[in-house]
């Protein structure tokens, strides 16, 4: 199944979570010189314009990063949040306004250096077709294959470094466990490894199946960060945006808390943020 389209749900409040946590983690990992391999296992198309009409359909954005951009000047004082929403300016057309949500290959491939490198994978036929119209580095490659096959296979990286980011779209059960299962042996190969996996928080639960299988699986040193909406209920729908980073960059934790705390209050006054070791070193 290849029904899902991020563009529907481009800029939203999952998004906002995912995109600040990878920030902050390449953030850290680029303050020493050695090269990195970055892998993005479910790359998506690169950049979503928000007057798209998938992405108007259900307006998202507007409950996410937009409350953010209305309140960048109040945020200048927070550097984590300052620094994201500087980046984000720098997509735009025009650096006032908001026109357009980045998505995970642009955060990964605007802070590339030299001997860096990139891969970017998506399956989605339609989807890699737009990823393949975006201007990146001469160091990424684009390749139209399932992320957790592709990722497997190119281990161990050719650089000392290694940052992989897993963000599937869960619209198949199996796939919890199949992350899990990938993860399990992706770190079997590169135990060094910097790793940072998205689940959504939805009212059946089926992360926990994820979370169960990775500390049942003997991997150590997982850090658990979490944004909610509201508390889960009877309707459908996401609930809130789950993120688990194997080995942490040191420090990393408490500029996402400082940065979150100001976050939250914009997204609503049911949002909560929670982070902890899911499994300890």
């Amino acid at each position: 199944m290849l029904s899902y389209q991020h563009a529907y749900h481009a800029g939203n409040f999952a998004d906002v979570h995912k995109h600040l946590v990878l920030y902050a983690v390449v953030d850290h990992l680029l303050r020493k010189a050695s090269p990195i391999t970055f892998h993005d296992t479910h790359a998506g198309r690169g950049v979503y314009p928000l007057d798209a009409p998938e992405t108007q359909r259900l307006g998202e954005y507007r409950h996410g990063v937009l409350p953010l951009w209305q309140a960048r000047d109040r945020l200048v004082d927070e550097p984590l949040l300052a620094s994201w929403l500087g980046a984000i300016a720098r997509v735009q057309p025009d650096a006032c306004r908001l026109e357009r949500y980045p998505g995970s290959p642009w955060w990964l491939g605007q802070r590339l250096r030299k001997n860096d490198r990139l891969q970017l994978f998506e399956l989605h036929p339609g989807e890699h077709e737009h990823l393949t119209l975006q201007r990146l580095p001469a160091n990424v490659r684009r390749l139209h294959a399932d992320g957790l096959t592709g990722l497997l296979a190119g281990l161990p990286a050719a650089t000392p470094r290694l940052c992989v980011l897993i963000d599937p779209s869960y619209e198949r059960k199996a796939e919890y466990s199949e992350v899990a299962e990938t993860l399990l042996a992706a770190m079997r190969k590169v135990r060094h490894a910097v790793v940072l996996v998205w689940y959504p928080l939805l009212p059946a639960a089926r992360h926990r199946e994820l979370l169960e299988h990775l500390r049942d699986g003997g991997l150590r040193k997982i850090w658990r960060s979490e944004l909610t909406l509201h508390e889960p209920g009877e309707e459908r729908g996401m609930y809130g945006s789950g993120m688990l980073v194997v080995n942490p960059p040191w420090g990393v934790d408490e500029r996402l808390a400082a940065a979150m705390a100001r976050v939250v209050p914009l997204l609503g006054a049911t949002s909560r943020y929670t982070a902890d070791w899911w499994v300890e070193e």
